[in-house]
């Protein structure tokens, strides 16, 4: 369960990245209904979370999971942005 409750935030911050005008991994972002298919993510990765822990600790666990998915990426886009400028 603990995998999946990973992936779920996980997929949750790349969905609500890819989403933003400010990205920088796409073209072109994702249409805005898909941050609300991010906000399911983040509420079922929640849940799995809560499953796995007790309620206190599932939830800072899966905002901790998601703040390393959205402090991370920024850095994944420059990463491959300076890839394809050389």
């Amino acid at each position: 369960m603990v995998p999946a409750a990973l992936l779920l935030c996980f997929a949750s911050a790349l969905l609500l990245y890819l989403a933003s005008p400010q990205q920088r991994l796409r073209k072109a972002p994702l249409p805005a209904w898909m941050r609300v298919a991010a906000l399911a993510f983040a509420v079922s990765g929640a849940g799995a979370w809560i499953d796995v822990l007790s309620v206190g600790a599932g939830v800072f666990t899966a905002l901790t999971a998601l703040m390393l998915g959205w402090v991370g990426l920024p850095y994944v886009a420059w990463y491959v942005g300076r890839e394809e400028r050389r």
